[in-house]
């Protein structure tokens, strides 16, 4: 768990000194986040709940909780893990296939920006997270929290 949080530590430092401009400034490595548009309520019905993400990258796994709500007919969420403290969404559209959230986050001082993709399958709803631009993607499954009844 310390290696991990160290290791992680690492990139992020190693992430933060690469790019000169904030991620979210630049290029995007999701082409499904360029041809999105902001997501309704009814657009992210289906993503309506606490989420655990389960995700995998290059330095190991990685867990995360996210949250999506509505309030006043805006979509609205929240994305924490052990490494990161609760931050909030407001930058969240809908694809033809799924729900992208971008945010960003203060690490040490530096903003790093991210983009989070939620995409259902037949069996299983997919989860990515992008971090600065691509240099570092960390993927896997999303699943609905048992205490969760919306949809």
């Amino acid at each position: 768990m310390i290696r991990t949080g160290i290791a992680t530590a690492a990139i992020l430092a190693g992430l933060l000194t690469t790019f000169a401009a904030p991620a979210h400034a630049g290029r995007s490595a999701m082409p499904a986040a360029a041809q999105a548009a902001a997501a309704t309520a009814a657009d992210a019905a289906p993503f309506l709940g606490e989420w655990t993400l389960n995700l995998e990258g290059p330095n190991g796994p990685a867990v995360f909780d996210l949250t999506v709500k509505t309030e006043a007919d805006k979509v609205l969420a929240e994305i924490k893990s052990d490494q990161m403290p609760p931050t909030p969404i407001t930058d969240i559209a809908k694809t033809d296939k799924g729900l992208v959230l971008k945010f960003s986050f203060d690490y040490q001082g530096n903003q790093v920006g991210a983009v989070t993709t939620l995409t259902p399958g037949a069996d299983k709803t997919a989860a990515q997270i992008d971090f600065a631009d691509g240099a570092y993607v960390v993927t896997g499954t999303a699943v609905k929290k048992a205490n969760d009844k919306a949809n």
